[in-house]
């Protein structure tokens, strides 16, 4: 499977539980600013592209791209660390959680900035936070393995000419189904499809998956799970690791 792009393996399905979040969304917006023409980097199937303003998707995965709802922006197949776009082609860009999937980042960063002259938005994640999670640390502590090369968010800031990095609460009931989106729903995870679409599980090999999950089932059925984490139900979000990293 070398060379083939990664969501043509593990991203089929993905929209069944992956849509953008509307507080998430207004952040995003937020950060592009008043920027009209935006390129959206490892733009999968669209989640928090602007429909206000003129969007270039660049996706490598053509599974991704076939799940592109109709009018979508138009999608280049192509990568971040080689842009197809002359530079200063657009006044915004994004990238939402793709930088890790990306093989050199710093490239792919550095194309960014080349493309845009004006703010770029890059949703990204600290690692060390990603794995003081309860799916982490009691169950999957595999996924610690993974992604080792996404640069911290204060890493993409410099490599991007500065900026800010700014938390990205993770609210009980987030609409998008990424890794930490059901914190509160622990039974969730229990779901294939939601296991899907989730890129840091769908890479662990099925059957680490599979004793996981049969942990998590037990551990809910007989209350263990709500006695080490029940507490935190009661707060409306978490920090689970996730940033917005805006440079002007």
């Amino acid at each position: 499977m070398a060379g083939v792009p990664r969501y043509d393996r593990i991203g089929v399905g993905y929209t069944t539980t992956r849509r953008p979040d509307p507080r998430i969304e207004r952040m995003i917006g937020d950060a592009l600013g008043d920027s009209h023409a935006v390129v959206n980097v490892g733009a999968g199937t669209g989640s928090y592209e602007p429909t206000d303003r003129a969007v270039v998707a660049v996706e490598p995965s053509d599974a991704m791209v076939r799940q592109r709802a109709p009018g979508t922006a138009l999608a280049v197949r192509g990568a971040a660390e080689h842009l197809p776009f002359r530079g200063g082609a657009f006044d915004g860009a994004m990238a939402v959680l793709t930088v890790h999937h990306w093989s050199d980042p710093a490239a792919g960063l550095a194309e960014l900035r080349r493309v845009s002259t004006g703010p770029v938005a890059v949703l990204s994640f600290d690692h060390i936070v990603h794995c003081r999670q309860w799916i982490v640390t009691d169950y999957l502590p595999e996924m610690a393995g993974l992604d080792l090369t996404c640069p911290p968010p204060a890493v993409i800031a410099q490599a991007l000419g500065g900026g800010t990095v700014t938390v990205v609460p993770v609210p009980a009931d987030c609409l998008d189904g990424f890794c930490h989106a059901y914190w509160a729903r622990p039974e969730a995870y229990l779901d294939p499809a939601v296991q899907a679409g989730i890129s840091v599980i769908a890479r662990l090999p099925p059957e680490t998956v599979h004793r996981a999950m049969a942990r998590l089932e037990n551990d809910l059925a007989s209350g263990r799970w709500q006695e080490r984490h029940g507490a935190s139900l009661a707060s409306g979000s978490i920090d689970a690791g996730y940033r917005l990293i805006v440079s002007p």
